[in-house]
């Protein structure tokens, strides 16, 4: 059982009395002491809202998640240079392309599954999904530049996400 399973399982819990026969809550507890931007982004796929089924979710993490990356991915693609911001109209540009990259970057993240199939990959005549090719992942709109920066922010995030559930893990060996 990977990470997330336990986190999850934490947060459906109905016991979290934290003694020498009830661990539940060690996942939780490791999540937040492993820290950083991975924390809410743990929180917020797997925990608001999915949990319960209810789909609006805590959407004060998933603003707070947003504004956050955000400023990272401008960061990022100031850094990287992805657009020469020269004149105040290049600045004003570049900023529209780091917020959209930024949204449709964390909006595909979060659930980028092919709407046809609902990420089965399988159409309902039993066929391979033709929108998705049977991936089961939606594609990702937009013109090639944009496209190709939206994806290496996914990659991104998913880095992110993984480096959290490392240091979570190690420390709920700990525990």
């Amino acid at each position: 059982m990977g990470f997330a399973e336990k986190f999850v399982a934490s947060l459906q819990s109905s016991n979290l009395r934290d003694d020498a026969f009830h661990h539940d809550l060690d996942a939780i507890a490791a999540a937040a002491l492993a820290g950083d931007l991975g924390s809410l982004l743990c929180r917020v796929k797997y925990a608001d809202g999915t949990i319960n089924k209810l789909f609006e979710g805590n959407s004060g993490n998933l603003t707070q998640l947003l504004r956050i990356w955000t400023a990272r991915v401008i960061q990022k693609g100031r850094e990287r240079k992805w657009v020469e911001e020269g004149a105040a109209w290049d600045a004003h540009a570049a900023q529209a392309l780091y917020r959209r990259v930024a949204e449709r970057s964390l909006a595909y993240w979060l659930d980028g599954k092919c709407t046809n199939c609902s990420g089965t990959g399988i159409s309902s005549s039993r066929q391979i999904c033709a929108p998705c090719k049977g991936i089961g992942r939606a594609e990702i709109n937009g013109g090639g530049f944009e496209r190709e920066r939206t994806l290496d922010m996914v990659s991104d995030l998913e880095g992110l996400l993984q480096a959290h559930h490392g240091r979570a893990a190690g420390r709920l060996g700990q525990f």
